[in-house]
């Protein structure tokens, strides 16, 4: 009698085939929490093409180029149409000036970049010590709707000088320059980084001081998001010591603001750009200070939180950008299939095993069967014959059966059972 002896794919499909519809239902309940892949293009709100936002946007957009991300630079009036751009969608990130937001739970500070200090330039021989001293005058405050705009407004309010009492002139940084230097203006109020051209160009320019806040502390106490900061002596020009002595100033802070559905690991590429841009020291802090949580417009997204508190994750520390945002949008995928197919192939074999051995022991009952007609105390031919004829039939099923070799050794005790019977009832039968 010829035995089979192969593995029984027919089984193992019907005991693989639950478990591949349990891991693909954990695959399918895991991927509505992965994050979908982060866009490729994306756009800022800065500020003036000759400014301090454009200049640092036109840098971001260089860092984020190198990892694939396109970087869109548009032009504004400053703070709050950039604000108003981001609350309306156009774009996804944008340039605030402290103290010019307003409360929005939809946007989010990345943090603070550095100190915009607040420089007053008036005529040389003007005698001009507090803010109220400017009334009366031709005073420029940058085009309404910027930052700068707003907080000159709201510093020279304070000091009761108002559009009453003095004239002002709405123009934008380099205008306000080439006017101030034609004699058309006796001060322009600018609120940019110290390094802007026209900030350096005016420092250099003997005809012109620049304003030193004495009530400085008592502006930070009225307007807590301005800090005070020293232009210590020489520190622009060593040689020629520019300035002549040092100069108290005011200053907010700019922040790179988002929306709070900005994908978490634009979030991280963003910030890891800012601490590039503005990680080293400038005039008014020391190095690693900024990017900082501290100062900002908007509450500082948690993302922004632990970036800066521990620093960027592990994966996006060591690998390129788009290979650690795959990996880590894989990961959730990940570990339910661990969590499903471990157990599994821990199950999967004994259940095998039972369904093989199953198919053996079935046989046990029909032989059991007709051991017991064996015992009886007399057969006739007939029955004799019948039964011969059963256990014959059990035996050519049994060998029909498809077991692996792991399994060989149940179905050969089966035919020795078998042939026990058999044995037993030719004895019988010669009684």
């Amino acid at each position: 009698m010829k035995i089979k002896r192969k593995p029984s794919y027919l089984e193992l499909f019907f005991i693989v085939l639950p478990v591949i519809a349990i891991v693909y239902a954990g695959f399918w309940g895991a991927y509505q929490f992965v994050s979908p892949a982060p866009p490729r293009n994306i756009s800022i709100s800065s500020g003036n093409i000759h400014g301090s936002y454009y200049a640092y946007a036109k840098r971001y957009q260089e860092d984020l180029a190198l990892d694939g991300i396109n970087l869109s630079v548009l032009e504004s009036n400053g703070s709050r149409d950039n604000i108003e751009r981001l609350l309306d969608k156009q774009v996804d990130v944008a340039l605030v000036q402290g103290g010019t937001a307003y409360a929005d739970e939809k946007l989010v500070s990345l943090g603070s970049l550095y100190y915009e200090p607040i420089t007053i330039f008036y005529k040389k021989g003007l005698n001009l010590h507090r803010l109220n001293d400017f009334s009366g005058l031709k005073i420029s405050i940058d085009v309404k709707g910027s930052g700068t705009h707003m907080l000159a407004s709201q510093l020279f309010a304070i000091n009761h000088v108002n559009s009453i009492n003095t004239q002002f002139f709405y123009l934008p940084a380099r205008e306000s320059l080439e006017k101030l230097k034609a004699g058309e203006l006796d001060a322009a109020f600018f609120v940019s980084s110290i390094n802007s051209p026209v900030i350096q160009e005016l420092l250099r320019n003997q005809q012109f001081t620049l304003f030193n806040f004495e009530r400085a502390d008592a502006y930070n106490q009225v307007l807590p998001f301005l800090s005070k900061v020293t232009l210590y002596e020489g520190i622009i020009d060593f040689k020629k010591n520019l300035p002549e002595h040092p100069i108290t100033l005011l200053a907010p802070t700019a922040n790179l603001v988002v929306r709070d559905d900005l994908h978490k690991s634009l979030s991280i590429l963003l910030l890891q750009t800012m601490e590039k841009s503005h990680g080293d020291n400038d005039l008014f802090s020391t190095p690693g200070f900024f990017p900082s949580d501290k100062l900002t417009a908007y509450p500082v997204s948690d993302v922004a939180k632990r970036f800066l508190e521990v620093g960027p994750p592990f994966l996006m520390k060591y690998l390129p950008f788009w290979i650690a945002t795959f990996i880590d949008r894989m990961i959730v995928l990940t570990l339910p299939f661990l969590l499903l197919i471990l157990p599994l192939m821990k199950i999967l074999p004994p259940v095998y095993r039972w369904r093989i051995r199953s198919k053996v022991y079935k046989w046990y009952e029909q032989l059991q069967h007709v051991d017991d007609q064996t015992h009886v105390d007399s057969l006739s031919e007939t029955e004799y014959k019948h039964l011969n004829q059963e256990l014959e039939r059990i035996a050519e099923e049994v060998s029909k059966l498809d077991t692996p070799l792991s399994n060989a050794d149940q179905l050969y005790n089966l035919l020795v059972h078998i042939d026990l019977i058999k044995s037993k009832l030719t004895d019988k039968s010669k009684l």
